[in-house]
């Protein structure tokens, strides 16, 4: 028996004994996929954030078997050929990297919460993010990448 799910729109068939691995393990461990980043391993920081289904979730706290059948997605599979999502482009150009430990679990909070309201009070960005940490910044930088982001991408909704 085996786990079959997709990471960032590839399939992947895991065997059996991978699938009481935490769903993090398995990606970074077993599929070399590293775009999420393993920190605590308790849930509390965000940066192992990962969209199964299209639902936000720490991929530490998830078991690889219960990916079963899932569509997983990491910050890594925003990106189109050659260009990046405008949540990346909006952290890059703010500098709201830093060490950019923290920055896929962010952008990935970002994009699900600029997909649920396009234009997010500062409240409502904190509110957003508040499963995240980051030790680099006073996340003045991060919340002006949010802001940029939800600018670029009602424009793009416009064109």
């Amino acid at each position: 028996m085996s786990v079959t799910f997709s990471v960032d729109g590839e399939a992947y068939e895991i065997a059996d004994e991978h699938a009481t691995l935490s769903l993090l393990r398995v990606l970074r461990d077993v599929l070399q996929i590293t775009a999420a980043k393993n920190a605590c391993e308790q849930g509390e920081c965000g940066s192992c954030t990962v969209a199964i289904d299209g639902e936000l979730a720490c991929a530490c706290l998830v078991l690889a078997g219960q990916a079963d059948g899932a569509s997983v997605e990491t910050a890594a599979g925003l990106a189109g050929a050659g260009s990046l999502h405008p949540v990346q482009e909006a952290f890059v150009q703010a500098g709201a990297v830093q060490c950019g430990f923290c920055t896929p679990g962010f952008v990935m909070a970002t994009r699900d919460l600029l997909a649920r309201n396009a234009d997010p009070s500062d409240d409502d960005i904190r509110e957003g993010l508040a499963g995240n940490l980051c030790r680099c910044t006073g996340y003045h930088k991060i919340l002006d990448a949010v802001r940029a982001a939800a600018v670029a991408l009602r424009e793009d909704a416009e064109t």
